[in-house]
């Protein structure tokens, strides 16, 4: 297994909407593993495969506190369950160091495949719903700065850009 490298604003690649899963081999298992090991080690809560530059449909999230319980869906869609939006404070690991308060539904029910291919619905609410939300906008090439004024998205992307070309 291998930690990745996670793509950062404004990479286009992060604007590439992702291919459904169709076969679920032994390479996609590796990939898996591989999403879960990189969101643990950036201490993220999920990561979709467009931010790790996999341009499929697959999340992976783990809520849990010992972090030992990963969950993956595949082709993850969601409906609303409750239509009053919520503000939550969203940070992302290919937005790194910024956090932003962002309206989203506060209750979702997510319809995905397992890691096998197994068909489940499960019902979120609060930080899920959001991450439920969050990490199915990479899949559809859109970003927490999406939600932004245009002000405030340029001033997080020039501050990013001075700290990738100091890294360079």
């Amino acid at each position: 297994m291998a930690v990745l490298p996670i793509l950062e604003y404004p990479d286009p690649r992060l604007r590439k909407v992702a291919e459904p899963v169709t076969e679920f081999t032994d390479a996609l298992q590796t990939k898996i593993d591989d999403m879960i090991d990189t969101m643990y080690d950036e201490q993220g809560v999920g990561l979709a495969a467009t931010q790790v530059d996999y341009h499929y449909r697959i999340v992976v999230m783990d809520f849990s506190e010992e972090r030992n319980e990963p969950i993956v869906f595949i082709n993850p869609e969601f409906d609303v369950l409750d239509e009053e939006p919520n503000e939550f404070q969203e940070g992302c690991l290919s937005v790194p160091g910024f956090y932003e308060h962002i309206y989203r539904a506060a209750k979702v029910r997510v319809k995905a495949l397992d890691r096998h291919g197994k068909p489940f619905e499960m019902d979120t609410d609060e930080l899920m719903a959001v991450c439920v939300q969050h990490e199915i906008d990479h899949l559809d090439g859109k970003l927490m700065v999406d939600y932004l004024s245009p002000l405030k998205r340029n001033r997080i992307k020039t501050k990013l850009q001075k700290a990738q070309k100091k890294r360079a």
